[in-house]
């Protein structure tokens, strides 16, 4: 029998290792691009402007009201509820308590709970 010519062997190797190498490679950009989408995903659903807005709402009910707790602060806590219902379709709600001394400030304590349904947040501040 004719002597084979084992010299090319190298050359299937090498063909083998870069086509495992490329299937890996790929296999790392198809999950980056999973993991990228997902991220981007939740960034969108937050609904940051729906909490600025119920942040600004408390705000102005603070400047206005304080922590005084009567039939008038009631309603219009009850509005900022229900508007916040109506309008994003989340439970919001929140309390002020008395002012407390924080670094020579007199600063009002305030909770605030939102929930949307997918997003739930919650924040204590002092303003």
């Amino acid at each position: 029998m004719a002597c084979m010519n084992e010299d090319g062997q190298w050359i299937v190797l090498m063909g083998l290792l870069v086509a495992v190498g490329l299937f890996f490679l790929a296999l790392i950009i198809n999950q980056s691009a999973l993991v990228g989408q997902t991220t981007a995903e939740g960034v969108l659903e937050f609904p940051k402007n729906d909490i600025r807005d119920l942040r600004e709402a408390v705000f102005d009910y603070t400047d206005t009201f304080g922590s005084v707790d009567n039939g008038t602060t009631g309603a219009v806590r009850q509005d900022i509820a229900m508007i916040s219902l109506e309008r994003k379709n989340a439970v919001v709600n929140f309390s002020v308590e008395s002012q407390v001394e924080v670094s020579d400030h007199y600063l009002y304590p305030i909770t605030i709970h939102y929930y949307n349904g997918v997003t739930e947040y919650d924040e204590n501040v002092y303003y």
